[in-house]
Protein backbone atom coordinates (compact mmCIF):
# COMPACT_ATOMS: atom_id res chain seq x y z
CA UNK A 1 0.00 0.00 0.00
CA UNK A 2 1.06 3.85 -0.97
CA UNK A 3 1.12 5.99 2.48
CA UNK A 4 2.61 9.08 3.51
CA UNK A 5 3.11 7.92 6.90
CA UNK A 6 2.89 4.79 9.65
CA UNK A 7 2.04 6.12 13.04
CA UNK A 8 2.40 2.56 14.79
CA UNK A 9 0.90 4.09 17.87
CA UNK A 10 -2.06 6.86 18.25
CA UNK A 11 -4.44 7.99 21.13
CA UNK A 12 -6.32 11.18 19.33
CA UNK A 13 -8.45 9.53 16.54
CA UNK A 14 -10.41 6.99 18.00
CA UNK A 15 -11.31 5.87 21.52
CA UNK A 16 -8.76 2.79 21.12
CA UNK A 17 -5.12 2.88 20.69
CA UNK A 18 -4.91 2.88 16.98
CA UNK A 19 -2.09 2.55 13.75
CA UNK A 20 -2.44 5.52 11.81
CA UNK A 21 -1.58 5.18 8.28
CA UNK A 22 -1.93 8.28 6.54
CA UNK A 23 -2.75 8.16 2.58
CA UNK A 24 -1.20 9.65 -0.06
CA UNK A 25 -3.56 11.97 -1.93
CA UNK A 26 -6.23 14.85 -1.69
CA UNK A 27 -8.25 17.31 -3.90
CA UNK A 28 -8.38 19.38 -1.31
CA UNK A 29 -12.24 19.76 -1.55
CA UNK A 30 -12.80 20.77 1.69
CA UNK A 31 -10.64 23.98 0.90
CA UNK A 32 -11.73 24.57 -2.62
CA UNK A 33 -15.89 24.65 -2.06
CA UNK A 34 -15.33 27.38 0.68
CA UNK A 35 -12.57 29.52 -1.85
CA UNK A 36 -10.12 29.21 0.90
CA UNK A 37 -6.31 28.85 0.68
CA UNK A 38 -4.75 24.58 1.04
CA UNK A 39 -3.02 25.97 3.79
CA UNK A 40 -6.13 26.38 5.80
CA UNK A 41 -5.74 22.35 5.88
CA UNK A 42 -4.42 20.80 8.84
CA UNK A 43 -3.15 18.17 6.81
CA UNK A 44 -1.56 20.14 3.60
CA UNK A 45 1.99 19.12 5.64
CA UNK A 46 1.28 15.56 5.25
CA UNK A 47 0.64 16.39 1.09
CA UNK A 48 4.27 17.31 0.87
CA UNK A 49 5.77 14.06 2.51
CA UNK A 50 7.27 11.68 0.02
CA UNK A 51 5.19 8.63 -0.68
CA UNK A 52 6.51 5.28 -0.01
CA UNK A 53 5.40 1.68 -0.63
CA UNK A 54 4.16 -0.99 1.76
CA UNK A 55 3.69 -4.00 1.63
CA UNK A 56 0.41 -5.07 3.34
CA UNK A 57 1.67 -8.30 5.15
CA UNK A 58 4.35 -6.37 6.75
CA UNK A 59 2.07 -3.58 8.04
CA UNK A 60 -0.47 -6.25 9.44
CA UNK A 61 3.08 -7.84 11.01
CA UNK A 62 3.89 -4.44 12.47
CA UNK A 63 0.56 -3.87 13.72
CA UNK A 64 -0.08 -7.17 15.22
CA UNK A 65 3.30 -7.50 17.23
CA UNK A 66 2.87 -4.15 18.80
CA UNK A 67 0.58 -5.26 22.42
CA UNK A 68 -0.85 -1.88 22.44
CA UNK A 69 -2.84 -0.99 19.68
CA UNK A 70 -6.68 -2.59 19.14
CA UNK A 71 -7.16 -0.70 15.69
CA UNK A 72 -6.67 0.41 12.38
CA UNK A 73 -7.06 4.44 11.65
CA UNK A 74 -7.05 5.53 7.53
CA UNK A 75 -6.50 8.96 7.29
CA UNK A 76 -4.35 12.09 6.81
CA UNK A 77 -5.68 13.09 3.23
CA UNK A 78 -8.32 11.18 1.85
CA UNK A 79 -8.28 7.31 1.79
CA UNK A 80 -11.39 6.81 -0.29
CA UNK A 81 -9.19 8.35 -2.87
CA UNK A 82 -7.05 5.69 -2.85
CA UNK A 83 -10.16 3.08 -2.33
CA UNK A 84 -9.06 -0.11 -4.45
CA UNK A 85 -5.59 -0.39 -2.03
CA UNK A 86 -7.45 0.33 0.96
CA UNK A 87 -10.20 -2.30 0.25
CA UNK A 88 -7.34 -4.87 -0.60
CA UNK A 89 -5.81 -3.92 2.68
CA UNK A 90 -8.79 -4.43 4.75
CA UNK A 91 -9.28 -7.78 3.06
CA UNK A 92 -5.81 -9.25 4.06
CA UNK A 93 -6.36 -7.49 7.39
CA UNK A 94 -9.07 -9.32 7.91
CA UNK A 95 -7.49 -12.51 7.49
CA UNK A 96 -5.95 -12.36 10.73
CA UNK A 97 -7.74 -9.87 12.90
CA UNK A 98 -11.49 -8.62 13.28
CA UNK A 99 -10.37 -5.21 15.22
CA UNK A 100 -12.02 -2.49 14.16
CA UNK A 101 -11.14 -0.17 11.20
CA UNK A 102 -11.81 3.62 11.60
CA UNK A 103 -11.49 5.55 7.72
CA UNK A 104 -11.60 9.41 8.31
CA UNK A 105 -12.62 10.42 4.90
CA UNK A 106 -13.87 14.21 3.94
CA UNK A 107 -16.49 12.98 1.75
CA UNK A 108 -20.23 13.54 2.67
CA UNK A 109 -22.29 10.26 3.66
CA UNK A 110 -24.44 10.36 0.54
CA UNK A 111 -21.26 11.19 -2.42
CA UNK A 112 -19.53 7.36 -1.35
CA UNK A 113 -22.58 5.07 -0.89
CA UNK A 114 -21.40 2.84 -3.55
CA UNK A 115 -18.04 2.63 -1.63
CA UNK A 116 -19.80 2.32 1.91
CA UNK A 117 -21.34 -0.32 0.26
CA UNK A 118 -18.46 -2.42 -0.62
CA UNK A 119 -16.90 -1.81 2.61
CA UNK A 120 -20.02 -3.64 4.49
CA UNK A 121 -18.99 -6.77 3.67
CA UNK A 122 -15.73 -6.72 6.37
CA UNK A 123 -17.06 -6.56 10.05
CA UNK A 124 -15.87 -3.32 12.32
CA UNK A 125 -15.96 -0.94 9.24
CA UNK A 126 -16.25 2.92 11.26
CA UNK A 127 -16.23 5.40 8.55
CA UNK A 128 -15.98 9.38 9.77
CA UNK A 129 -18.17 11.28 7.36
CA UNK A 130 -17.99 15.26 6.54
CA UNK A 131 -15.82 17.85 5.28
CA UNK A 132 -13.77 20.13 7.64
CA UNK A 133 -15.75 23.65 7.72
CA UNK A 134 -13.59 26.21 9.40
CA UNK A 135 -15.14 28.76 12.40
CA UNK A 136 -17.66 26.33 13.38
CA UNK A 137 -18.08 24.43 16.61
CA UNK A 138 -16.16 21.25 17.27
CA UNK A 139 -17.94 17.95 17.95
CA UNK A 140 -17.56 15.17 20.33
CA UNK A 141 -18.67 11.95 18.35
CA UNK A 142 -19.79 9.11 20.50
CA UNK A 143 -19.17 6.47 17.87
CA UNK A 144 -15.02 7.44 18.05
CA UNK A 145 -15.16 8.71 21.45
CA UNK A 146 -13.18 12.09 20.17
CA UNK A 147 -13.61 15.49 19.33
CA UNK A 148 -14.22 15.96 15.00
CA UNK A 149 -13.02 19.56 14.25
CA UNK A 150 -16.34 20.63 13.02
CA UNK A 151 -19.79 20.32 14.00
CA UNK A 152 -20.81 18.67 10.44
CA UNK A 153 -18.28 15.71 10.97
CA UNK A 154 -20.04 12.73 12.55
CA UNK A 155 -18.75 8.42 12.28
CA UNK A 156 -20.77 5.87 11.67
CA UNK A 157 -20.21 2.03 12.14
CA UNK A 158 -21.01 0.35 9.02
CA UNK A 159 -21.04 -3.18 9.24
Amino acid sequence: MRLKFIKDEDFVNYRKASMFLGTITCSFKCCKEQGLPLSVCQNEPWFKQPIVERDDKEIISRYLANPFTHSIVFGGLEPFDQFDELRSFISRFREVSNDDVVIYVGYKEEEVLDKTEMLKEFPNIIIKFGRYVPNTPPRYDEVLGVTLASENQYAKKIS
